[in-house]
């Protein structure tokens, strides 16, 4: 099932080429529940078969570009080519992003945070 399932993923890589794609449903197998809405893929989920493989294969080496030199039989200058060029493709993740000021000024009205706590995070200091 699991081969099946990487082919799937590789014919749809190769119709979108790149291009945007909107998943519509999410179903959770296990629960039975099925979701439906736009759901964007994660950029990682947008690079193509090949550099979803080149991905995983630095992850599993503990990006150690010797031992990706060795699986892909490359030089250390066209790994490190490739993950520029991938890594030049990928946005940064803010995992704590600072609030926009409508969003903290809502937050504020809404009563969730005191006004100290809005003047700290509006001037960053959260």
């Amino acid at each position: 099932m699991r081969d099946t399932k990487t082919q799937d993923w590789q014919v749809l890589s190769e119709l979108t080429r790149g291009r945007p794609i909107v998943v519509e449903r999410v179903r959770l197998v296990e629960q039975g529940v099925a979701i439906e809405g736009a759901f964007e893929l994660p950029r990682l989920a947008r690079l193509s078969a090949e550099d979803q493989v080149f991905v995983a294969a630095f992850v599993r080496s503990h990006g150690s570009i010797k031992e990706m030199e060795q699986v892909f039989g490359v030089s250390y200058p066209t790994i490190k080519a490739r993950l520029n060029r991938i890594a030049g493709g990928l946005e940064f993740v803010e995992t704590d992003p600072t609030p926009s000021r409508e969003e903290v000024l809502e937050r504020l009205a809404r009563g969730e945070i005191t006004a100290d706590q809005a003047v700290a995070e509006l001037e960053g200091r959260r």
